[in-house]
């Protein structure tokens, strides 16, 4: 739980220093600005909000690494959601009204997450998981996504936490069922392993070896 904290507290203050114009470039995310990808973030933090105050008294059914699903295609940006997605970010207009409210729910998502307790089980997506769970699924979304939010942006400063890459690469490579070469860097791991980077031919190679199925589309 302190590494979900970490983690999104590092993102939220990389999106608080991104200057208005850099809003319009693209993210790591195909098809989407940045702009469009702090708008999805504000909605990942209602979705910690609202999946912390549904409890559930069964069973688990999933833990933190199969909560996520590998889907078997990128996405086409016709999703409904994707393109809600977009829209209102395009609505916000002020790229500060959007930073405002990622800041707004953002914080209560993360106050949330510190009151919650870990043992506690809830649900989300007809599945039902401990809180500890949650929120160490959590690690790998804002990990994935403060790469993507500076992806273009060489002058960010604020990076995500390197406990948080090593968890991230240790959660796909259980989903992926193989490990990443160990001359991958955690990032690489995670880029080229998600199909946000295409890989060089030595590690397309490294990869052959290792067998290791990619790009892993999470869902």
């Amino acid at each position: 739980m302190d590494l979900f904290t970490r983690s999104w507290t590092a993102l939220r203050t990389a999106v608080a220093e991104v200057p208005a114009p850099d809003f319009e470039r693209p993210s790591g995310c195909a098809g989407w600005l940045v702009r469009d990808l702090v708008c999805h973030l504000v909605i990942d933090a209602q979705d910690v909000l609202i999946t912390l105050a549904t409890p559930a008294a069964t069973e688990p059914t999933v833990d933190a690494v199969t909560y996520w699903h590998v889907e078997d295609r990128p996405p086409t940006g016709k999703d409904p959601l994707d393109a809600l997605t977009v829209w209102l970010a395009a609505a916000y207009g002020d790229p500060h009204l959007l930073t405002f409210h990622l800041d707004d729910v953002g914080s209560a998502a993360g106050r949330a997450a510190e009151l919650a307790d870990p043992r506690a089980r809830v649900g989300t997506r007809a599945e039902v998981l401990t809180v500890g769970d949650y929120l160490g699924a959590y690690v790998l979304e804002w990990t994935l996504h403060h790469l993507d939010l500076i992806a273009h942006l060489p002058e960010a400063r604020i990076l995500p936490p390197e406990e948080g890459l090593a968890r991230s690469r240790a959660m796909l490579e259980r989903i992926a069922g193989a490990a990443f070469p160990a001359s991958f860097t955690d990032r690489d791991a995670l880029l080229v392993g998600t199909g946000r980077s295409a890989p060089t031919e030595a590690q397309r190679a490294e990869l052959r070896d290792a067998a290791v199925r990619f790009p892993l589309v999470l869902g």
